[in-house]
């Protein structure tokens, strides 16, 4: 396997500080919650959004404000909920048991799994382009977001990757930028398929 589930190191580095700049979002009629960061209009790069992919946090502090600095460098950002409002709080993440959560938690009516988000990730994508005019659609994925990026894109940006088999790593057509380092030369003997 080219990454692993996510583990209590997900919550260690680079706290960000600071308010988010943007709005909380209803997108799919309500369906889904996310986060909308857009540019300064003297600054936006047209047609261009990037679709952030979140770790198992969700659209949390640090979320929205990493979407604010790619609206302030003149992308329009949107940071999906994938999670059906259920994410992983920061300081619960020591004590989730992995499997029980993302197999549907402690109900199982709220699975974190495929079936469960591509259709998610599949809308986002849809809206991006027809409402947000997101003609260049980028994508980054972070952690659990990752596995999804590799699944729906043919090229982005992946930090500490989560459960993206060898094979949806495999199958990618573009560059992928992969940290940390040794993620990406784990990845490097895959044959291109561009």
């Amino acid at each position: 396997m080219a990454s692993y589930p996510p583990a209590p190191c997900c919550t260690v580095g680079f706290k960000h500080e600071g308010t988010p700049q943007e709005k909380d979002v209803g997108i799919a009629d309500g369906e889904y919650m996310a986060y909308l960061a857009t540019p300064p209009p003297k600054m936006a790069k047209k047609s261009v959004a990037v679709l952030y992919l979140s770790d198992i946090m969700g659209i949390w502090q640090d979320g929205r404000l990493l979407a604010d600095q790619f609206a302030a460098n003149g992308y329009l950002a949107l940071l999906v909920g994938t999670f059906n409002g259920t994410p992983i709080p920061v300081n619960k993440v020591r004590k989730i048991k992995m499997p029980a959560w993302l197999s549907g938690g402690s109900t199982g009516d709220n699975h974190r799994n495929e079936p469960a988000v591509d259709p998610i990730v599949k809308d986002t994508i849809k809206i991006m382009e027809e409402e947000y005019g997101g003609k260049k659609l980028r994508a980054v994925g972070y952690c659990f977001g990752a596995k999804y990026l590799v699944r729906h894109f043919n090229a982005g940006y992946i930090a500490h990757p989560s459960y993206a088999s060898d094979d949806e790593l495999a199958a990618l057509t573009g560059p992928l930028s992969i940290f940390p380092a040794e993620k990406r030369h784990e990845t490097e003997g895959y044959p291109s398929k561009g």
